[in-house]
């Protein structure tokens, strides 16, 4: 069971690193009337994100029950969720800066709340 969680890490970091990356793969090219939308690479990392970080919670209570801190977790998903809504908002009407910039400020933030909520 330890690899299926530790390869639920590994996956949940791709998740990452894709959502991230295409963020700043993004800001490199020019908005079109001050508005981006956001690419298939920030939608598809948010939703491994959700997936495996829903996979992993359940592993961790579930399987190995060990306790999980549910507030961090709930702050964690609902973060995740507003991601989520503004690449799909943003994926049929362009975003302005500000909600695209939203978008990698509160990815870099969930992963402040992963390593320094302890």
């Amino acid at each position: 069971m330890e690899f299926l969680r530790l390869l639920l890490v590994f996956v949940h970091f791709i998740g990452l690193a894709v959502l991230i990356g295409s963020f700043l793969a993004q800001l490199r090219q020019p908005a079109v009337e001050g508005r981006r939308s956001p690419g298939t690479g920030m939608l598809h990392g948010a939703l491994v994100q959700l997936v495996t970080g829903i996979a992993l919670v359940g592993i961790r209570e579930g399987v190995l029950d060990l306790p999980v801190d549910n507030i961090k977790i709930t702050v964690k998903l609902l973060i995740l969720l507003v991601i989520l809504g503004l690449v799909l908002f943003g994926r049929r009407k362009p975003l302005n800066q500000v909600l695209f910039s939203a978008i990698g400020v509160l990815a870099v933030v969930n992963v402040g709340l992963a390593v320094f909520w302890v």
